[in-house]
């Protein structure tokens, strides 16, 4: 993967694109409403976006419904009708069977990998059963999400499903700026850490440690 350009990429699929009458679907996983704000409005003018809520990894179910409440709230604000969303079941279970094995795995690693690959087949499966061409996901405009590895999964479940992955690293180009630039200007719940319990705890050491520090 080193040397490929994936903003690049994702700029010339969207230039190619402008020059259709008609915006092609495309089925965007989203993790929040503050990583979906900005990848939302960069893509908007080039595709009939639905948003696929599917987060299983993230616990608690209260949090779960926070996120996706928070999501629903700034389509509904900024973009109305224009935007769909869908949100399975939440089943945390679904997280809980691939990462089993995994509970020492480090954020970024194997566990992730897993996460990742549950989180994108079940947007590409779910693109293909409803028609839509495209398929794509918010993660990326995160710096603490590989986006190399997204494109190589997104890539695979492609070949998989027949439905085309929108190559894409959002941070770039102050992607992650302007979704906290969007996330105060709308007031979005923000979070320290992507949902699932070991990143939580991850969280809690790293305040813990910022707090003996101050002393």
């Amino acid at each position: 993967m080193a040397g490929i350009d994936l903003s690049k990429m994702c700029d010339d699929t969207l230039i190619s694109l402008s020059c259709e009458s008609v915006r092609p679907r495309l089925l965007l996983h989203a993790c929040c409403a503050p990583c979906a704000s900005y990848v939302i409005e960069y893509l908007y003018p080039f595709f009939d976006l639905t948003v696929f809520f599917y987060n299983p990894n993230i616990a608690p179910e209260e949090e779960f419904s926070k996120r996706y409440s928070e999501l629903v709230r700034f389509i509904g604000t900024v973009y109305g009708d224009d935007v769909g969303v869908i949100c399975p079941r939440y089943d945390h279970d679904e997280f809980l069977h691939i990462s089993r094995e995994l509970f020492d795995s480090p954020e970024g690693g194997e566990r992730c990998m897993k996460c990742y690959e549950l989180r994108l087949e079940k947007t590409a499966k779910n693109a293909y059963d409803g028609g839509f061409p495209w398929f794509c996901s918010t993660l990326s405009v995160s710096p603490y999400k590989n986006s190399s590895a997204l494109f190589c999964i997104g890539t695979m479940l492609s070949e998989k499903y027949g439905v085309r992955y929108l190559p894409s690293d959002f941070k770039k180009k102050d992607g992650y700026k302007r979704s906290i630039e969007l996330s105060r200007e709308f007031g979005l719940y923000r979070q320290n850490f992507c949902g699932c319990p070991f990143s939580a705890e991850e969280a809690r050491i790293r305040r813990a440690g910022k707090t003996a520090d101050q002393h």
